[in-house]
């Protein structure tokens, strides 16, 4: 016979036997997941996503940069999400210039530009995305514009045509 207390650590012993845990394992699967992160986030698209536009296809070989972006839709005008004029008002008028989209891209110039984006006009860059088959006229008065706005670059936004994959891109006008 053995004492209470040699029972006691008997029982206590025979607890702790089953409950291991392996931190190796984790830490490695841990680490493998980072590095999977790591190496597949230089990879994000930077123009928002617009189920509704069907942007058109070309073979664009640069990549969309970080930059203010007009996205025209069926209904509005919208520069960073923001809606700056209607579509029936654009349409309806003979002005080249677009009021409320100079007046917001003025506004993004220095809210969102980098300092010397701000200073040198060609270094200013807007991204139009729209549908194919938005009117020349429409794209004519947004481009107009963002040049009355001093935006030296402006690109559209396309889908790059490629057997392996279709990738969101920003074809630049010169």
């Amino acid at each position: 016979m053995s004492s209470s207390r040699a029972q006691r650590m008997e029982k206590h012993h025979q607890r702790r036997k089953g409950g291991t845990l392996n931190l190796i394992s984790l830490m490695d699967i841990f680490t493998i997941l980072v590095f999977f992160l790591l190496v597949n986030s230089q990879d994000v698209e930077t123009l928002p996503n617009a189920k509704d536009i069907q942007l058109p296809e070309s073979y664009a070989e640069e990549r969309a940069g970080e930059n203010v972006v007009i996205l025209i839709t069926d209904d509005h005008i919208l520069v960073q999400g923001k809606p700056v004029a209607r579509m029936a008002d654009v349409l309806g008028e003979n002005e080249l210039i677009i009021a409320g989209l100079e007046r917001e891209l003025r506004l993004q110039t220095e809210k969102l530009l980098r300092k010397d984006a701000q200073a040198s006009i060609a270094d200013r860059e807007v991204t139009i995305m729209g549908d194919k088959e938005l009117p020349y006229s429409l794209l004519k008065k947004v481009m107009a514009s963002c040049t009355a706005a001093d935006y030296g670059k402006i690109s559209l936004a396309v889908m790059q045509s490629a057997p392996e994959n279709s990738q969101l891109m920003a074809n630049a006008v010169k």
